[in-house]
């Protein structure tokens, strides 16, 4: 039985529109903890106090802007709003986050970067393949997400990650070098 090219583009755009709204979803809730305490979070200030452990300076900050990188990423994302942008966002803080969990190796039982890798690794392939028909990209002519400014959303994005994980491991050294000294 042959596939038509309209019901191809349909499947497409159906998985499309399921991997938006699921990964979408999962960075949504994910920003949600750290923002506002929900689903079993620490909000802005117990995301701070573990960040700051972490060195990562100064830890509200960063707490406030893992989390609406997270929940922004996600709604755009499920919204097919700007989705290279997004996804770019979405990729950055994800690369941080595995960037902390990489010391315990791959899997996410250990505590490894399995989840942070797979999130940037989906937010990267929607940018590459696009929303799809069912999004606002498509309904709004994709003003936002055009293929220049999504490669500008990556490009600072990568700055962004690359600095803030070079800013945590030179916290990470002074603390070190500072209990030698106390030593």
């Amino acid at each position: 039985m042959a596939v038509h090219h309209t019901n191809r583009s349909t499947t497409r755009d159906l998985g499309l529109l399921l991997l938006r709204v699921g990964l979408g979803s999962a960075l949504f809730a994910h920003g949600a903890q750290k923002l506002f305490g929900w689903f079993g979070g620490g909000g802005v200030e117990g995301t701070a106090e573990f960040l700051g452990s972490a060195g990562f300076e100064p830890p509200k900050l960063n707490a406030a802007l893992a989390g609406a990188g997270e929940a922004g990423s996600g709604v755009l994302l499920a919204l097919g709003l700007g989705t290279g942008p997004a996804a770019a966002a979405a990729t950055a803080t994800m690369v941080t986050a595995g960037s902390v969990h990489a010391p315990n190796g791959f899997f996410g039982q250990s505590g490894g970067y399995e989840l942070p890798a797979t999130y940037a690794l989906a937010a990267t392939a929607l940018a590459l393949a696009g929303p799809g028909r069912l999004s606002l990209d498509h309904a709004t002519g994709h003003v936002l997400s055009r293929s220049a400014l999504t490669w500008l959303a990556y490009a600072g994005a990568a700055a962004g990650a690359a600095y803030t994980i070079w800013s945590r491991r030179a916290t990470l050294e002074a603390r070190a070098d500072a209990e030698d000294d106390a030593t």
